[in-house]
């Protein structure tokens, strides 16, 4: 019984530091290489290929498939790197993972931990404690990790030494499909609670080593750690954009998928493991025959499976749509389009105009009574820059071809309305972010300036729709100025009452701030009412009336579902 209790601590504490190591590594390196592995993820990953290297090469430096992982699925949420090359990355950090394997097959078992783990730790720490905020700090955590890395093996080693001793194992013998069904689920649970498929895989070569399991059973428990693996990528995008779902799904159908055709084929596996051992002149014992198999089928996963990523992502673009994604496509922006400039200035200017709806849409919802979440104007700001991404994609491939000098200063119009609108956008966003509680102001004088302001606002929202047979730039013009002259007032009411102590001096901040922003929407927009009205006067083109909605709530798309950019009303130029 004292036996059994002094080995089962001696698997946990052997497993603890094995956790401590691999967590103080990672941080460590991540933290050494920080801004050199962003550029690699951001940079490196051109094509799926570029993407697979990139992911060995990190995987291998940060020992963490995981932490890559999810670093790849940050950068998608981010939206720094599209989805296609996310996923070469995810492939290749399936294959950097096996160094760990390597690591303890090669080094875990051959080398003296006192003469080389503790000194790794002293020399460390000195440099983690002399290091301050610099690199050279870094660099010692790494090195502390590395020597608790090897102690860990080391201890897990003598736990498994002395498990052989203590019990009969051919008791607990599992033979045939069944027992590497069962040992596969073991692989999984481990890494599933641990969270990190190294701390599974150097248990299972450990026991492997020290006889404690077979090589089929080591084998299976090495794929289910693969699998098992895809828990911390799962986690990872609860809640996070569309993109990163899609990576996270990818992750977990090429680990799966990978798992699968290696507990099908696991004979033949260890017929190439055997022969590419005996190319290599490698050692025939167990770490190493097992090390060789976890990097031998994960190559195997990523040859088959990257014919199949056109494929892949195509399935993949078309599952977790969100409305946000749905309503951010253009519309009217295609390839019929494109052959015509004309055609497609007023494809563009269409486009341009679902924007404008949108973003007089946040103002409006920014400036309601109701209470509106700032995550529904996040949504729609999200919205606003899809389109624009569209928008300067179209105008980049139109470039190409020879464009005349009126459509060329038209398309700049188009930009410069667009990058207006997205000012406006955002400071739609800011504005409903800030959340302060006008309500809390007694002051009646000050509350009926905040009412008033904001209704000259909406008032001038309300104007922007160029394109319609009532629209007026100079009425515009003339509301932008009211609504200038309106905010200087309040603004100075509210330092005012700041001073006189009538309105807490934070507050009054905040308030000021608050409707800058708001200023700064309707400036914005205005701007972009100038660019795009340009657009509509050059064209001579002319918007229907939009459809209204019973329930009176603007929508982007409304009075433009069934229009082309061929027949869109037009006026005989004068």
């Amino acid at each position: 019984m004292q036996q059994a209790i002094i080995i089962t601590g001696m698997l946990l504490g052997g497993l603890g530091m094995f956790l401590l190591a691999v967590t103080m590594i990672t941080d460590g390196l991540k933290a050494t290489a920080g801004p050199a592995l962003r550029e690699m993820l951001s940079d490196w990953t051109r094509s799926p290929l570029h993407g697979i290297f990139s992911g060995v090469a990190i995987t291998a430096i940060v020992q963490s498939s995981s932490a890559v992982t999810v670093a790849t699925i940050g950068f998608v949420n981010a939206g720094i790197i599209n989805m296609r090359q996310a996923l070469g990355i995810v492939y290749g950090s399936n294959i950097g993972t096996t160094m760990t394997g390597w690591l303890v097959a090669i080094i875990g078992f051959k080398i003296n931990v006192d003469a080389f783990a503790l000194p790794l730790i002293g020399i460390g720490m000195i440099l983690k404690l002399t290091g301050g905020e610099s690199r050279r700090a870094s660099i010692g955590l790494a090195m502390v990790g590395f020597g608790l890395f090897f102690m860990g093996i080391d201890v897990l080693r003598d736990a498994f030494g002395g498990l052989v001793e203590t019990i009969d194992l051919a008791e607990f013998t599992l033979e045939g499909m069944a027992g590497v069904l069962v040992y596969f689920g073991i692989g999984f649970l481990i890494t599933l609670l641990t969270q990190s498929s190294s701390a599974a895989i150097a248990i299972t070569l450990t026991a492997a080593t020290e006889g404690v399991l077979g090589i089929n059973a080591a084998a299976a428990m090495v794929i289910g750690a693969n699998v098992g693996t895809t828990s911390t990528a799962a986690l990872a995008v609860i809640g996070a954009t569309p993109n990163a779902k899609r990576v996270a799904s990818a992750h977990i159908l090429f680990n799966m998928g990978t798992g699968v055709v290696a507990l099908l084929i696991l004979p033949v596996l260890f017929l190439i493991v055997k022969y590419a051992g005996e190319m290599l002149g490698l050692q025939n014992i167990p770490a190493i025959t097992l090390a060789l198999f976890h990097t031998i089928f994960n190559i195997l996963g990523v040859l088959l499976i990257f014919p199949l990523n056109s494929r892949l992502v195509a399935f993949l673009e078309k599952r977790f749509v969100t409305q946000e994604e749905m309503e951010g496509q253009p519309i009217y922006l295609d390839k019929t389009v494109a052959v015509s400039p004309p055609l497609a200035v007023n494809a563009l200017t269409l486009e341009l105009s679902r924007m404008t709806a949108i973003v007089r849409r946040m103002g409006q919802a920014a400036l309601s009574v109701k209470k509106v979440s700032s995550k529904r104007l996040s949504s729609d700001d999200m919205v606003v820059h899809k389109l624009s991404s569209s928008l300067a994609e179209f105008i980049t491939r139109l470039e190409k071809e020879k464009l005349s000098q009126e459509v060329s200063e038209e398309l700049a119009l188009i930009l410069r309305a667009d990058q207006h609108l997205l000012a406006s956008a955002d400071q739609a966003a800011l504005f409903a972010r800030l959340q302060v509680d006008t309500a809390s102001i007694e002051d009646g004088q000050l509350a009926a300036g905040i009412k008033h302001f904001h209704a000259e606002v909406a008032s001038l929202i309300e104007m922007a729709k160029p394109g319609e047979t009532d629209f007026s730039y100079d009425e515009c013009e003339r509301q932008l100025a009211q609504v200038q002259v309106d905010y200087d007032n309040l603004k100075a009411s509210l330092l005012a009452a700041g001073t006189a102590s009538r309105i807490p001096i934070p507050l009054m901040i905040d308030v000021v701030e608050q409707n800058s922003r708001l200023r700064r929407m309707a400036r914005q927009l205005v701007k972009a009412m100038n660019f795009l009205n340009e657009v509509f006067v050059a064209t001579s083109m002319l918007l229907p009336e939009p459809v209204v909605r019973s329930e009176g709530a603007m929508d982007a798309t409304a009075g433009q579902e069934t229009l082309s950019p061929s027949n869109v009303v037009r006026q005989d130029k004068r």
